[in-house]
């Protein structure tokens, strides 16, 4: 974490005023917060900040409003459940700049913490505006970004108010970066990296870097039958992107180049229609039935998976083998997701997973607080794995 100041190096701050960008874009359901899990990740930086005597004011965005006031998407519902998770009083400015702003600020005793109004009420948010960020700036003294999870856009609370003060990252932001490092920055070898998915079109970008990144690919989902495919296996009626098929040619022609294994299915299980409980069986994958579905990867599969996670020291995850949601073609990625469960607890893997998909498959196998690190950030994380910049992460350098 050399490139980055942390809260490490906040101490004398009493009496500051800390703008933190947090994650609250949370679900909601009947105006009642469904899933905690994001207030929870960027609590331990709140406490801190407030324990060592600062003023701290948050900031986040709700829902995509495009930069008009929409009731629907007010945070103000969510600061109750925020005065809950941090058993702490957390009032609520009506704006985030402007005069309702600076009035609720100026209100702050020491120790403080204060909730500000969706910042993507103001078109100059997304737009990153200057103006709008200099807005922004006038209640802080310090800024610190605890929202990886957006920091794949150069927005004014994400960018550019992290060239108006000192900015520092806080503690959710600090694992992600110091667990990203150690997944692909600068890695333990080898590497494995497990990409699921329905579609290849929606990845391609992540696997061209990754094969120039790891020791062996495994791919899973409907995008392996893609793959199959073009190597001209009958992969009968299951989903595939046929059109795509020079594309995974290309793809694998990079990873011989790179020396990356790509491992494929070599059996599947298939079902002729896709619902929970269908009739399946397992078959080899050169035996694809016509009006069969290949709806999650067979044991044959499992056991090569686990092989490579086995002499991996890194493993990076992002989306299921199979169609987890329903059963039981759930049964691969559960298996798969408890062998690299188990190497992580004698240590002998270093585990990073990601995106909405694979956090929900991950906790649906019972696993997921097993892993090294599991990122709740999607866009951001995949951004990550597929090595483009990230403006939030960048403007935070030293």
């Amino acid at each position: 974490m050399t490139q980055f100041k942390t809260l490490d190096s906040l101490n004398d701050i009493a009496g500051k005023r800390v703008l933190v960008r947090v994650d609250l874009n949370v679900p909601v359901k009947d105006g009642v917060v469904s899933d905690t899990t994001r207030i929870e990740r960027v609590a331990p930086t709140i406490r801190e900040l407030s324990e060592k005597g600062a003023k701290v004011i948050l900031l986040a965005h709700f829902g995509r409003p495009k930069g008009q006031v929409v009731d629907s998407m007010s945070l103000k519902p969510i600061a109750h459940t925020v005065e809950e998770v941090l058993d702490h009083r957390v009032p609520f400015a009506s704006d985030c700049v402007g005069a309702a702003a600076a009035e609720a600020v100026a209100e702050m005793a020491n120790g403080d913490i204060l909730l500000m109004e969706n910042v993507r009420f103001h078109p100059g948010e997304e737009s990153n505006d200057p103006a709008f960020a200099k807005q922004l700036a006038e209640n802080g003294d310090l800024y610190v970004d605890d929202a990886f999870s957006a920091a794949h856009r150069a927005h004014a609370s994400t960018e550019g108010l992290a060239h108006l003060l000192p900015a520092y990252a806080g503690r959710t932001m600090q694992a992600e970066l110091e667990a990203l490092e150690k997944g692909l920055g600068n890695p333990a070898r080898p590497v494995v990296a497990i990409v699921g998915g329905a579609k290849v079109s929606t990845k391609l970008d992540l696997l061209m870097n990754l094969v120039s990144k790891v020791d062996a690919l495994v791919i899973g989902g409907g995008m392996a039958n893609t793959f199959l495919a073009a190597k001209g296996t009958d992969v009968g009626k299951s989903l595939c992107e046929h059109d795509l098929a020079a594309t995974a040619k290309q793809i694998m022609i990079e990873a011989a180049s790179n020396k990356c294994a790509i491992v494929l299915p070599v059996d599947g299980v298939v079902a002729k229609e896709f619902a929970a409980n269908a009739e399946s069986e397992t078959v080899d994958i050169g035996n694809v039935p016509a009006d069969g579905m290949i709806l999650d990867v067979g044991p044959k599969s499992v056991s090569a998976v686990n092989e490579w996670i086995g002499k991996a020291s890194t493993l990076v995850w992002n989306g299921p083998l199979g169609a987890f949601e329903i059963e039981p073609f759930d049964a691969a990625t559960v298996a798969a997701a408890k062998f690299a469960a188990s190497c992580t607890s004698k240590g002998t893997l270093t585990s990073v997973a990601g995106g909405g998909d694979t956090v929900a498959a991950l906790n649906h196998a019972g696993v997921a607080g097993n892993f090294t690190y599991v990122s709740t950030a999607g866009g951001a994380f995949l951004e990550w794995m597929e090595g483009k910049p990230l403006p939030g992460v960048d403007a935070l350098k030293n």
